[in-house]
Protein backbone atom coordinates (compact mmCIF):
# COMPACT_ATOMS: atom_id res chain seq x y z
CA UNK A 1 0.00 0.00 0.00
CA UNK A 2 1.34 3.27 -1.04
CA UNK A 3 1.85 5.47 2.05
CA UNK A 4 0.28 9.05 2.15
CA UNK A 5 2.59 11.81 0.89
CA UNK A 6 2.96 14.96 3.40
CA UNK A 7 3.83 18.02 2.25
CA UNK A 8 5.24 20.44 4.29
CA UNK A 9 5.26 24.64 3.65
CA UNK A 10 7.28 26.42 6.03
CA UNK A 11 5.53 30.36 5.39
CA UNK A 12 2.17 32.05 5.17
CA UNK A 13 2.31 34.87 3.04
CA UNK A 14 1.03 34.87 -0.62
CA UNK A 15 3.98 32.73 -2.01
CA UNK A 16 3.45 29.65 0.89
CA UNK A 17 -0.50 29.81 0.78
CA UNK A 18 -0.64 30.02 -2.70
CA UNK A 19 2.09 27.14 -2.98
CA UNK A 20 0.18 24.99 -0.68
CA UNK A 21 -3.09 25.26 -2.34
CA UNK A 22 -1.36 24.73 -5.61
CA UNK A 23 0.14 21.51 -4.45
CA UNK A 24 -3.21 20.19 -2.87
CA UNK A 25 -5.25 20.99 -6.46
CA UNK A 26 -2.79 18.88 -8.05
CA UNK A 27 -2.49 15.60 -5.40
CA UNK A 28 -5.80 16.06 -3.62
CA UNK A 29 -4.81 12.65 -1.46
CA UNK A 30 -1.57 14.40 0.09
CA UNK A 31 -1.79 16.10 2.97
CA UNK A 32 -0.61 19.29 3.15
CA UNK A 33 0.56 21.24 6.63
CA UNK A 34 1.99 24.76 6.21
CA UNK A 35 4.10 25.61 9.59
CA UNK A 36 4.26 30.20 9.58
CA UNK A 37 5.45 32.55 12.47
CA UNK A 38 2.82 34.73 11.02
CA UNK A 39 -0.23 34.08 9.07
CA UNK A 40 -3.42 36.25 7.89
CA UNK A 41 -4.25 38.71 9.69
CA UNK A 42 -1.03 39.48 11.26
CA UNK A 43 0.66 42.77 10.66
CA UNK A 44 4.05 42.30 11.48
CA UNK A 45 6.87 44.66 8.97
CA UNK A 46 8.65 41.39 8.11
CA UNK A 47 5.12 39.73 6.63
CA UNK A 48 5.38 41.44 3.77
CA UNK A 49 1.82 40.19 1.92
CA UNK A 50 0.15 42.04 4.64
CA UNK A 51 1.09 45.54 3.78
CA UNK A 52 1.05 44.77 -0.23
CA UNK A 53 -0.89 47.27 -2.42
CA UNK A 54 -1.44 45.05 -4.76
CA UNK A 55 -1.59 45.14 -8.36
CA UNK A 56 -0.53 42.74 -11.28
CA UNK A 57 2.45 44.99 -13.40
CA UNK A 58 5.65 42.86 -14.29
CA UNK A 59 9.09 43.99 -12.92
CA UNK A 60 10.31 41.04 -15.24
CA UNK A 61 12.25 41.72 -18.06
CA UNK A 62 14.78 38.54 -18.31
CA UNK A 63 12.56 36.95 -21.40
CA UNK A 64 12.80 33.80 -18.95
CA UNK A 65 11.23 32.26 -16.53
CA UNK A 66 10.48 34.78 -14.75
CA UNK A 67 8.07 36.74 -17.45
CA UNK A 68 6.30 33.06 -17.41
CA UNK A 69 5.95 33.39 -13.67
CA UNK A 70 4.10 36.50 -14.28
CA UNK A 71 2.30 35.47 -17.26
CA UNK A 72 0.78 32.37 -15.37
CA UNK A 73 -0.28 34.40 -12.55
CA UNK A 74 -2.24 37.12 -14.72
CA UNK A 75 -4.00 34.63 -16.07
CA UNK A 76 -4.99 32.64 -13.04
CA UNK A 77 -5.59 35.97 -11.38
CA UNK A 78 -8.24 36.86 -14.78
CA UNK A 79 -9.82 33.59 -13.56
CA UNK A 80 -10.66 34.81 -10.23
CA UNK A 81 -12.14 38.21 -11.27
CA UNK A 82 -14.40 36.39 -12.98
CA UNK A 83 -15.55 33.34 -11.40
CA UNK A 84 -14.26 34.18 -7.67
CA UNK A 85 -15.43 37.66 -6.87
CA UNK A 86 -15.19 36.88 -3.23
CA UNK A 87 -11.26 36.47 -3.44
CA UNK A 88 -11.09 40.55 -3.85
CA UNK A 89 -9.30 40.69 -7.49
CA UNK A 90 -10.96 43.13 -9.79
CA UNK A 91 -9.89 43.99 -13.12
CA UNK A 92 -8.81 47.55 -13.32
CA UNK A 93 -6.76 49.87 -15.77
CA UNK A 94 -3.20 50.82 -14.64
CA UNK A 95 -1.77 53.93 -15.36
CA UNK A 96 2.12 54.15 -15.20
CA UNK A 97 4.33 57.30 -16.47
CA UNK A 98 7.99 57.86 -16.36
CA UNK A 99 10.35 60.71 -16.16
CA UNK A 100 12.99 59.05 -17.85
CA UNK A 101 13.22 57.64 -21.27
CA UNK A 102 12.15 54.21 -22.13
CA UNK A 103 15.20 52.65 -22.85
CA UNK A 104 16.30 53.67 -19.39
CA UNK A 105 13.43 52.92 -16.58
CA UNK A 106 14.01 48.87 -16.42
CA UNK A 107 10.80 47.57 -18.29
CA UNK A 108 11.97 46.59 -21.45
CA UNK A 109 12.90 42.46 -22.17
CA UNK A 110 16.32 41.48 -22.58
CA UNK A 111 16.78 40.87 -26.39
CA UNK A 112 13.69 41.93 -27.44
CA UNK A 113 13.56 45.60 -26.26
CA UNK A 114 10.22 45.67 -25.93
CA UNK A 115 7.58 45.42 -23.12
CA UNK A 116 6.80 41.54 -22.74
CA UNK A 117 3.26 42.05 -21.68
CA UNK A 118 2.24 44.44 -24.08
CA UNK A 119 -0.44 41.94 -25.68
CA UNK A 120 -1.10 39.97 -22.86
CA UNK A 121 -2.35 43.23 -21.28
CA UNK A 122 -3.10 45.37 -23.77
CA UNK A 123 -1.37 47.78 -23.75
CA UNK A 124 -1.72 51.27 -24.84
CA UNK A 125 0.62 53.82 -24.86
CA UNK A 126 -0.86 57.79 -23.80
CA UNK A 127 -0.87 60.75 -25.55
CA UNK A 128 1.56 63.68 -24.58
CA UNK A 129 -1.17 65.97 -23.72
CA UNK A 130 -2.29 62.52 -21.52
CA UNK A 131 0.87 63.43 -19.50
CA UNK A 132 1.59 65.06 -16.56
CA UNK A 133 3.92 67.73 -16.04
CA UNK A 134 7.51 66.53 -16.92
CA UNK A 135 6.55 62.81 -17.59
CA UNK A 136 8.57 61.85 -20.70
CA UNK A 137 6.16 58.83 -21.36
CA UNK A 138 3.71 56.49 -20.22
CA UNK A 139 1.04 53.98 -20.34
CA UNK A 140 -2.59 52.43 -19.28
CA UNK A 141 -2.46 48.17 -19.10
CA UNK A 142 -5.65 46.29 -18.60
CA UNK A 143 -4.40 44.50 -15.31
CA UNK A 144 -5.68 43.40 -11.52
CA UNK A 145 -5.61 45.35 -8.20
CA UNK A 146 -6.11 42.87 -5.02
CA UNK A 147 -7.53 43.88 -2.10
CA UNK A 148 -4.69 41.97 -0.57
CA UNK A 149 -5.83 41.03 2.88
CA UNK A 150 -9.32 40.06 1.34
CA UNK A 151 -7.07 37.86 -0.90
CA UNK A 152 -4.85 36.34 1.88
CA UNK A 153 -8.07 35.06 3.90
CA UNK A 154 -9.27 33.80 0.92
CA UNK A 155 -6.74 31.60 -0.11
CA UNK A 156 -6.54 30.30 3.84
CA UNK A 157 -10.32 30.07 3.51
CA UNK A 158 -9.56 27.80 0.37
CA UNK A 159 -6.94 25.37 2.43
CA UNK A 160 -8.92 24.62 5.28
CA UNK A 161 -12.01 23.83 2.77
CA UNK A 162 -9.37 21.23 1.21
CA UNK A 163 -8.20 19.81 4.80
CA UNK A 164 -4.39 21.71 4.55
CA UNK A 165 -3.95 22.58 8.19
CA UNK A 166 -1.74 25.56 9.37
CA UNK A 167 0.16 26.09 12.45
CA UNK A 168 1.23 29.56 13.71
CA UNK A 169 4.85 28.05 15.08
CA UNK A 170 8.44 29.04 14.67
CA UNK A 171 10.61 26.98 12.42
CA UNK A 172 14.19 27.43 13.53
CA UNK A 173 16.05 24.95 11.53
CA UNK A 174 14.84 23.65 8.29
CA UNK A 175 16.43 20.10 9.48
CA UNK A 176 14.16 19.77 12.83
CA UNK A 177 11.44 18.76 10.80
CA UNK A 178 11.55 15.85 10.05
CA UNK A 179 12.20 14.99 13.74
CA UNK A 180 8.54 16.37 15.04
CA UNK A 181 6.52 15.65 11.86
CA UNK A 182 7.55 12.02 10.50
CA UNK A 183 6.80 10.66 7.15
CA UNK A 184 7.87 14.12 5.37
CA UNK A 185 7.43 13.88 1.74
CA UNK A 186 8.78 17.18 0.94
CA UNK A 187 9.58 20.72 3.07
CA UNK A 188 8.80 23.45 0.70
CA UNK A 189 10.95 27.12 2.34
CA UNK A 190 8.40 29.91 1.50
CA UNK A 191 9.91 31.91 4.01
CA UNK A 192 10.39 35.40 2.33
CA UNK A 193 12.47 37.49 4.69
CA UNK A 194 13.03 34.29 6.98
CA UNK A 195 15.87 32.80 4.38
CA UNK A 196 18.08 34.97 5.60
CA UNK A 197 18.47 33.33 9.44
CA UNK A 198 16.48 30.09 8.78
CA UNK A 199 18.65 27.22 9.98
CA UNK A 200 19.83 24.98 7.37
CA UNK A 201 18.89 28.12 4.80
CA UNK A 202 20.74 31.21 6.30
CA UNK A 203 21.41 32.47 2.73
CA UNK A 204 22.70 35.82 2.56
CA UNK A 205 21.73 37.04 -0.51
CA UNK A 206 18.33 37.62 1.04
CA UNK A 207 17.90 41.18 1.92
CA UNK A 208 14.87 43.99 2.72
CA UNK A 209 13.96 46.57 0.62
CA UNK A 210 11.85 48.91 2.75
CA UNK A 211 8.51 50.17 2.07
CA UNK A 212 5.58 52.64 3.59
CA UNK A 213 2.38 52.81 2.91
CA UNK A 214 -0.99 54.29 4.30
CA UNK A 215 -4.63 53.70 3.79
CA UNK A 216 -6.55 56.82 3.35
CA UNK A 217 -10.61 57.29 2.85
CA UNK A 218 -11.11 57.58 -0.75
CA UNK A 219 -12.49 60.64 -2.22
CA UNK A 220 -16.21 61.12 -3.13
CA UNK A 221 -16.55 58.71 -6.41
CA UNK A 222 -13.81 56.55 -5.27
CA UNK A 223 -10.22 55.87 -7.11
CA UNK A 224 -11.93 54.41 -10.20
CA UNK A 225 -7.98 53.34 -11.96
CA UNK A 226 -4.47 52.61 -10.33
CA UNK A 227 -1.64 55.40 -11.07
CA UNK A 228 1.96 54.88 -10.86
CA UNK A 229 4.85 57.27 -11.60
CA UNK A 230 8.63 56.89 -11.10
CA UNK A 231 11.77 58.01 -12.79
CA UNK A 232 12.72 53.57 -12.66
CA UNK A 233 10.42 51.00 -12.60
CA UNK A 234 12.40 49.61 -9.39
CA UNK A 235 13.29 53.06 -8.51
CA UNK A 236 13.55 54.43 -4.57
CA UNK A 237 10.66 56.95 -4.90
CA UNK A 238 7.76 55.76 -6.71
CA UNK A 239 4.83 57.32 -6.09
CA UNK A 240 1.59 55.14 -6.58
CA UNK A 241 -2.17 55.41 -5.88
CA UNK A 242 -4.44 52.22 -5.76
CA UNK A 243 -8.36 52.01 -4.20
CA UNK A 244 -8.45 49.64 -1.12
CA UNK A 245 -12.08 48.16 -1.66
CA UNK A 246 -14.72 50.28 -2.35
CA UNK A 247 -13.98 53.32 0.54
CA UNK A 248 -10.29 53.55 0.79
CA UNK A 249 -7.06 53.96 -1.02
CA UNK A 250 -3.47 53.00 -0.57
CA UNK A 251 -0.94 55.67 -0.81
CA UNK A 252 3.02 54.78 -1.37
CA UNK A 253 5.45 54.51 -2.15
CA UNK A 254 9.23 53.99 -0.81
CA UNK A 255 12.00 50.98 -1.89
CA UNK A 256 15.02 51.33 0.98
CA UNK A 257 17.05 48.76 0.48
CA UNK A 258 18.90 46.63 3.34
CA UNK A 259 16.79 48.41 5.92
CA UNK A 260 15.89 46.11 8.57
CA UNK A 261 14.19 48.99 10.57
CA UNK A 262 9.98 48.08 11.07
CA UNK A 263 9.53 51.77 12.20
CA UNK A 264 7.80 53.84 10.11
CA UNK A 265 9.41 57.32 9.07
CA UNK A 266 7.30 60.15 9.62
CA UNK A 267 8.93 62.58 7.26
CA UNK A 268 9.25 59.73 4.55
CA UNK A 269 5.24 59.65 4.60
CA UNK A 270 4.71 63.32 4.69
CA UNK A 271 6.57 63.03 0.81
CA UNK A 272 4.60 60.21 0.51
CA UNK A 273 1.53 62.06 0.55
CA UNK A 274 2.53 64.94 -1.12
CA UNK A 275 3.59 62.78 -4.09
CA UNK A 276 0.48 60.98 -4.25
CA UNK A 277 -1.64 64.14 -3.78
CA UNK A 278 0.17 65.45 -6.49
CA UNK A 279 -0.64 62.52 -8.98
CA UNK A 280 -3.86 61.76 -8.33
CA UNK A 281 -5.34 65.74 -7.56
CA UNK A 282 -8.62 64.19 -6.50
CA UNK A 283 -7.36 63.13 -3.00
CA UNK A 284 -7.20 66.64 -2.27
CA UNK A 285 -4.52 68.51 0.19
CA UNK A 286 -1.98 66.40 1.87
CA UNK A 287 -2.86 67.45 5.26
CA UNK A 288 -6.66 67.21 4.61
CA UNK A 289 -6.24 63.11 4.00
CA UNK A 290 -7.87 60.70 6.45
CA UNK A 291 -5.31 57.91 7.53
CA UNK A 292 -7.15 54.97 7.97
CA UNK A 293 -4.02 53.12 8.79
CA UNK A 294 -0.01 53.07 7.98
CA UNK A 295 2.20 50.75 8.18
CA UNK A 296 5.79 49.61 6.97
CA UNK A 297 6.20 46.00 4.85
CA UNK A 298 9.93 44.61 4.11
CA UNK A 299 10.37 43.35 0.54
CA UNK A 300 11.78 39.68 0.90
CA UNK A 301 14.26 40.37 -1.77
CA UNK A 302 17.51 38.01 -2.97
CA UNK A 303 20.29 38.94 -4.94
CA UNK A 304 20.36 37.05 -8.53
CA UNK A 305 16.70 36.98 -8.25
CA UNK A 306 13.88 34.70 -6.53
CA UNK A 307 14.73 31.32 -5.53
CA UNK A 308 12.66 28.32 -7.06
CA UNK A 309 14.93 25.18 -6.77
CA UNK A 310 15.55 21.40 -5.31
CA UNK A 311 18.15 20.44 -3.19
CA UNK A 312 18.06 17.03 -1.23
CA UNK A 313 20.03 17.36 2.28
CA UNK A 314 20.63 14.11 4.73
CA UNK A 315 17.83 12.72 2.90
CA UNK A 316 15.27 15.53 3.14
CA UNK A 317 13.98 16.67 0.01
CA UNK A 318 13.71 20.96 -0.34
CA UNK A 319 12.32 22.77 -2.61
CA UNK A 320 13.35 26.61 -1.94
CA UNK A 321 10.62 29.41 -3.21
CA UNK A 322 11.26 32.92 -2.15
CA UNK A 323 13.19 35.97 -3.22
CA UNK A 324 10.09 37.60 -5.00
CA UNK A 325 10.96 40.81 -3.62
CA UNK A 326 8.07 43.05 -4.42
CA UNK A 327 6.46 40.61 -6.98
CA UNK A 328 5.18 38.06 -4.64
CA UNK A 329 1.31 38.61 -5.86
CA UNK A 330 2.06 39.48 -9.37
CA UNK A 331 4.51 35.94 -9.82
CA UNK A 332 2.66 33.93 -6.98
CA UNK A 333 0.76 31.36 -9.14
CA UNK A 334 3.62 31.43 -11.75
CA UNK A 335 5.98 30.38 -8.83
CA UNK A 336 4.00 28.04 -6.92
CA UNK A 337 3.57 26.02 -10.13
CA UNK A 338 7.27 26.07 -10.95
CA UNK A 339 8.02 24.83 -7.25
CA UNK A 340 5.43 22.16 -7.54
CA UNK A 341 6.76 20.90 -10.51
CA UNK A 342 10.37 20.08 -9.22
CA UNK A 343 8.92 17.43 -7.51
CA UNK A 344 9.11 15.42 -10.39
CA UNK A 345 12.87 16.01 -10.37
CA UNK A 346 13.27 14.14 -6.37
CA UNK A 347 14.68 10.78 -6.06
CA UNK A 348 12.81 9.62 -2.89
CA UNK A 349 8.92 10.42 -4.02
Amino acid sequence: MLRQKHYIVIGAGVIGLTTALELKRRERLAQVTILAKEVPGDTDPTYCSAWAGANWVSCATDNGPHEDWDRVTYLELEKLSCARPEAGVRKMTLRSVYDEDIDTVGILSNGTGKIWYEDLAGLHYLKPNELPEGAKFGYDISTFIIDTPRYLLWLQGELKQLGVKIHQTVVDNISDIPETIPEVSAVFNCTGLGAFSLGGVQEKAVYPSKGQIFVVEAPPGGITRMTFRSDHRLGTYNTHVFPRGEDAAILGGCKFNDDWSGAFDLEVGEEIKRRCCALVPELGKPEDLKVLAQGVGLRPCRRGGPRVEMEEKDGLTIIHNYGAAGAGYQASWGMAKAAADLLGRATKL
